[in-house]
């Protein structure tokens, strides 16, 4: 039977609430599925199929991450797609691709940029995860994002800067997962910055808890998909293993906050069929190995 890695962290030694419907749908598909900490010294990789799962402490250590990354043979996604997605300066790639984006400019440290006129706006570091670090802040509250963001600088964190979009309070933010390309299934999260919030970014805790349901993607939102989808084939040659698209609603239309390609959760239980198909593209791209 073959085997397959699933590359996850200290704290989810069993990965995410996927965790155990993934191994049993692989173990239908005739794959064993064992779960390893990426970070482990001990561990081997090279011998097996490895999928990025939940690595969600590699905010911690970036460049150690992305050099076990560039170390493991059969990775997916490849360590290519993880040395650019790590860091979300990424959205001006695909903004000059032609992706619609939430607004973003990039101060590394030493700069100083203007903050947006008369809106609110977020200062989040370019590499992190589940809000960490990320702060909402009131038009003309220049002052306490000016802490914030030479608190970040001073650790050596570039930071984006972009307008808060006030329609997400509402609407919420959708997530369109994609698997080998495909257009799996959707969900929908509530907002996760209240006005006024600043999240720690020492904070021990993996991720923010998330408002997670069900959603039927707009059309709207599908084209933007699409977009997205195009772009990573024309930057890396073919589909990858799995897409996860995050969009906020705009006065414009839905714009990509974030575009999830190292470990995303995927929310295998919110889509009929999702665990099946994810395990399927895996079984594939095991036997192309």
């Amino acid at each position: 039977m073959t085997s397959v890695v699933l590359a996850t962290c200290a704290d989810l030694p069993a990965g995410d609430e996927d965790g155990d419907v993934l191994v049993e749908a692989l173990q239908r598909r005739g794959l064993t599925a064992r779960w390893q900490q990426w970070d482990d010294p001990s561990a081997e990789w090279n011998d097996t199929l490895v999928v990025v799962r939940t690595t969600w402490d590699y905010t911690n250590s970036v460049d150690r991450f992305r050099a076990w990354a560039s170390g493991v043979r059969h990775l997916v996604n490849p360590a290519e797609v993880i040395e650019w997605n790590t860091d979300k300066t990424y959205l001006l790639d695909l903004a000059a691709a032609g992706v619609p984006i939430v607004p973003t400019t990039v101060a590394r440290p030493g700069e100083t940029p203007r903050f947006p006129d008369g809106v609110e706006f977020v200062v989040k570091p370019s590499v992190g995860a589940g809000s960490r670090g990320a702060g909402r802040f009131a038009p003309g509250d220049e002052d306490a994002a000016r802490a914030h963001l030479a608190e970040l600088h001073a650790l050596g964190r570039t930071v984006l800067i972009q307008p808060y979009l006030g329609d997400v309070d509402e609407h919420g933010e959708t997530a369109l997962i994609y698997i080998s390309g495909v257009f799996s299934h959707a969900i929908a999260k509530g907002a996760m910055l209240p006005a006024g919030a600043v999240h720690p970014h020492t904070s021990e805790a993996l991720f923010v808890r998330e408002n997670i349901t069900e959603r039927t993607p707009s059309a709207a939102e599908m084209a933007v998909g699409t977009q997205v989808l195009a772009a990573l084939r024309e930057r890396y040659g073919h589909d990858l293993l799995y897409v996860r698209v995050d969009l906020l609603p705009s006065s414009d239309g839905p714009v990509l906050v974030e575009l999830e390609v190292t470990e995303p959760s995927l929310f295998l239980g919110y889509g009929e069929g999702a665990a099946d198909r994810f395990a399927a593209a895996i079984a594939a791209e095991a036997a192309r190995r």
